[in-house]
């Protein structure tokens, strides 16, 4: 009787814990999983309810308060949290992957024969392409109209440069765009050669040629979209920062997530032309659960690449350029200003020196008396010394560690050594803003974020180069280096309470890795790509 009295008890008293536990979507069990929050801790289990999560713990403790039919059996796998790409062209990226991808290309020759394939395969009335580099050529000089009239003498074809602050054109699409030697480029170049345009048009100069080219139909803006977002995914990227976006594009992808078509979080900068901010000014800030349209896009300068960066001083190997500003300093503080006297955040492009202390000034007259505002500077690339202090009053630089280690095998020839050594100052900018948003600049760079961890905190190429690395003063720490692809990245969007690191009543978007990224060798970094990729609490890969 009596033994009968303890199994009816335990009976009840396993029925009452069971009742007890809180019925959950999903349970991760079995994991090391870094939080990254205040104390950068880890736990080992977490629990997802409503896309959020609403526990993190031990396995005992999670196991102990909620079940769920849902259990993903970590197997001692790495979890972290989804990674935020700060600085990106995602919608441009998709419309390349539509186009001719010309990176990696040895020669203009190269760059033929891929325009051959497509054309063979495609025939295109108007050929685009984008990606060429001349710096990764034989002859590291800019290509020309030439080649491209020899074999397209009939059928308009622009080419991209890898930084997008450049194209060449055959001379067919400069009759289209009606450029001649005669034609004005404020904000850029037309160079001239022999009394004509070459092709190559620099920075403001290539509006009118991207005025002629046919816009993508719906369709290819579509599958642009799309495209892109199965590639964001399987590199383990939840979120991503479009640096410049029109309207219409904006209410697309808006469209596709409320079709549920499209589940990738989106922080949108509005291109800041005039017509832009009038429009979203009157809108406000609009905001769902995979977009946030809260800031404009302005551009202060070019690239480096193409010596269209403003520096204060020539070209230590073009003493003749200066590079060029592409807004003018009038319009940037009429722009600042109105932006400032709404919630709305600014970003601006700034990579020369010169462009930085124009635009560090108008941010900091703008935002006088003006708290949290969080305007960033993307790329911060290069700084005079007595620049670094302004980003002591909550300006955020937004930086892509790869363009360091894509650069530093000519930026010397560009800066000289003096101004080398405040170029690309990623550790020197953190100390001084406290934070630090890392980002790729896609498709300028590969979207692959391990790319990016990798050059941050070993400041060396994917071939290991240099072997010390390069200017390693001014490399990240591991720890520093994934918060400013979650939680920083996610403060620089104004989003740290609901993404970033893995909390409670955050949204459960993680990735899961079979190796530790904060522990591994440098070399296995770059082989790392996440085994799965939950946004949301759902398994996107």
């Amino acid at each position: 009787m009596k033994r009968c009295i303890l199994i009816f008890s335990l009976l009840a008293l396993t029925s009452c814990l069971k009742k007890n536990k809180t019925a959950v979507d999903t349970i991760v069990t079995n994991a090391t999983i870094y939080t990254v929050d205040k104390d950068f801790g880890t736990a080992t289990a977490m629990a997802v309810s409503d896309g959020k999560i609403v526990a993190v713990g031990s396995d005992d403790e999670i196991r102990n308060n909620f079940e769920s039919s849902n259990v993903i059996e970590g197997k001692g796998k790495f979890i972290y949290p989804g990674l935020i790409d700060a600085h990106c062209h995602f919608y441009g990226f998709g419309l390349s992957l539509q186009e001719v991808d010309l990176r990696g290309t040895k020669s203009m020759a190269e760059v033929v024969k891929r325009i051959q394939a497509f054309q063979k395969e495609k025939k295109s009335n108007f050929i685009v392409g984008n990606g060429w580099d001349q710096n990764d050529w034989n002859v590291k000089e800019f290509p020309s109209k030439a080649i491209l009239d020899k074999y397209f003498p009939n059928i308009p074809v622009v080419l991209n440069r890898v930084d997008g602050h450049a194209i060449v054109v055959n001379s067919k699409a400069l009759a289209l765009a009606g450029i001649t030697k005669d034609t004005k480029a404020d904000g850029g170049q037309i160079e001239i050669k022999n009394g004509e345009p070459t092709g190559i048009l620099i920075d403001n100069p290539m509006g009118l040629v991207f005025n002629i080219i046919p816009k993508p139909s719906r369709k290819t803006q579509i599958a642009a979209l799309l495209d892109a977002e199965k590639v964001m995914f399987d590199y383990g990227l939840t979120t991503v920062n479009d640096a410049g976006l029109d309207p219409d594009v904006i209410d697309l992808i808006d469209s596709l997530q409320k079709a549920k078509a499209m589940k990738l979080n989106v922080y949108a900068m509005v291109s800041a032309s005039p017509k832009n901010i009038d429009m979203y000014l009157k809108k406000g800030i609009y905001k769902t659960d995979n977009l946030n349209v809260r800031s404009f896009k302005m551009y202060g300068d070019g690239a480096l690449g193409s010596r269209g960066a403003c520096m204060h001083k020539p070209y230590s190997d073009s003493p003749e350029h200066h590079g060029a500003l592409i807004t003018p300093v009038i319009d940037m503080k009429v722009t600042a200003n109105r932006i400032a006297a709404s919630s709305f955040q600014l970003n601006t492009h700034a990579i020369g020196d010169s462009a930085n202390t124009v635009i560090l000034k108008v941010y900091k007259e703008a935002l006088t008396g003006k708290k949290d505002r969080r305007w960033k500077i993307e790329h911060a690339q290069v700084l005079r010394e007595q620049d670094f202090d302004y980003f002591k009053f909550g300006i955020i630089p937004s930086v892509q560690p790869t363009h360091a280690t894509s650069d530093m095998y000519w930026a010397g020839d560009r800066l000289g050594k003096d101004r080398l050594k405040n170029a690309y100052a990623y550790k020197k900018l953190l100390q001084k803003a406290g934070v630090i948003a890392l980002g790729t600049d896609f498709p300028v760079e590969e979207v692959n974020p391990m790319l990016t961890f990798h050059a941050a905190v070993a400041r060396k190429d994917s071939k290991g180069y240099p072997r010390g690395g390069f200017q390693i003063e001014n490399a990240l720490s591991r720890e520093e280096t994934l918060k400013g692809m979650t939680i920083w990245a996610a403060y620089s969007n104004f989003e740290e309470e609901e993404k970033g690191s893995l909390e409670v009543g955050k949204w459960a978007d993680f990735v899961i890795y079979d190796k530790d990224i904060m522990k591994i060798m440098e070399s296995e970094i770059l082989e790392m790509k996440p085994a799965n990729v939950y946004l949301k609490g759902a398994k996107v890969k």
